[in-house]
């Protein structure tokens, strides 16, 4: 390598931080006087594929852009170099603060160096950004209880608190590069393993390992496909009484599958869980085809989101409510978590209706 004089060496710092609106002494002047208010917020999403990130991104926008920011919102169509590349570029265009829900919450290390070197800081939405200590928060929901909720409504539907059983059930995961699937599945098999470990549960494809059951990048497609697979080794004589899905996207998948076979004209479905009350799901639930699904207000995140943004750059705290469950593999990520709500036929026109996220009409 060539050998640079110290004098650019310096001078390119110099740049480098101008470049990115810092001053000589590497804090950026908006973030040194506390008055960052009216800078640019970058929000970078994972996919537009799934309803909730549409909402995300759309809430986060309006309500950061109420408060006097601009924003720079880019979805990365589930490819993580596209995010890479947008969240470099919301650095060089000289973002106050980074908002991301990452697609591999292990791939912005080096992104997030960047980011660390412009003093810009970053909140971690809804997943977790692992193996980095250039994440600042985290807001998100409480998604060891979301797990609790999936199961608990398996094994109440089934009666197996009054010793019903045995039943079998399949179980699914969400992606293996995000952090919140494993807490979806712990949180989940700490209801439904007792019931197992007593044969009250079967899983007639002996598949009950995370990595057995993950679905990679949360794809319905690939989750029907898993479905038809066990259907036709496992299932070919054996009735199926309930699938854990982890998420709505999954659970449509699940379903195509197990209407494929019958299930739903000449015997009846399976319960099937499910995350996120997107529309064609609650829509499902209504039909009786999708049994449940976890509701997560994400309005209210992106209120979360925003509170601790405008917190970080104009001088406050933000508030958090967990400093203790949320260790990225380098450090504990302090958090603010909303509870999730269970919703099914019997609730949905109270929790999702009358709270106007949905009107009657969008679900007719």
């Amino acid at each position: 390598m060539r050998k640079i004089s110290a004098g650019l060496v310096a001078a390119g710092l110099l740049l480098s931080l101008a470049a990115c609106g810092q001053s000589a002494n590497g804090v950026g002047d908006g973030a040194a006087k506390g008055d960052a208010k009216g800078g640019l917020v970058g929000i970078a999403m994972p996919t537009k594929s799934s309803e909730r990130w549409i909402n995300d991104g759309t809430n986060m926008v309006k309500e950061f852009q109420a408060k006097g920011y601009k924003t720079d919102l880019q979805y990365g169509d589930n490819v993580v170099e596209n995010q890479v590349s947008q969240v470099e570029n919301m650095i060089t265009k000289g973002a106050k603060l980074l908002v991301i829900a990452a697609i591999d919450g292990s791939s912005l290390t080096n992104v997030l160096q960047k980011a660390a070197d412009a003093h810009i800081p970053v909140i971690s939405y809804d997943r977790l950004i692992r193996g980095t200590g250039n994440v600042d928060y985290y807001a998100t929901f409480d998604n060891y209880k979301v797990g609790v909720l999936q199961g608990g409504y398996i094994a109440d539907r089934l009666g197996l608190k009054d010793g019903k059983g045995p039943f079998n059930i399949e179980l699914f995961a969400g992606s293996p590069d995000d952090n919140n699937a494993t807490f979806f599945f712990n949180g989940a098999m700490s209801v439904l393993k007792p019931y197992l470990d007593a044969k009250k549960l079967v899983v007639q494809s002996g598949q009950t390992d995370f990595n057995q059951v993950a679905t990679l990048r949360w794809d319905g497609g690939l989750a029907q496909s898993r479905m038809d697979n066990l259907l036709s080794k496992s299932y070919t004589s054996a009735r199926i009484d309930a699938v854990l899905s982890p998420y709505d996207g999954i659970s449509i998948g699940v379903l195509s599958s197990l209407k494929g076979v019958g299930y739903g004209t000449g015997r009846s479905l399976p319960v099937v869980t499910g995350q996120d009350a997107e529309l064609a799901s609650v829509k499902s639930i209504i039909a009786g085809e999708q049994t449940q699904t976890v509701y997560k207000d994400t309005r209210q995140l992106a209120k979360v989101a925003v509170q601790m943004g405008d917190a970080l750059l104009t001088g406050g705290k933000p508030e958090v409510n967990d400093t203790s469950q949320y260790n990225n593999g380098v450090k504990t990520v302090p958090a603010q978590l909303l509870q999730p709500v269970s919703v099914d036929k019997d609730n949905y026109q109270k929790v999702l209706v009358d709270s106007g996220q949905y009107t009657a009409d969008q679900l007719k």
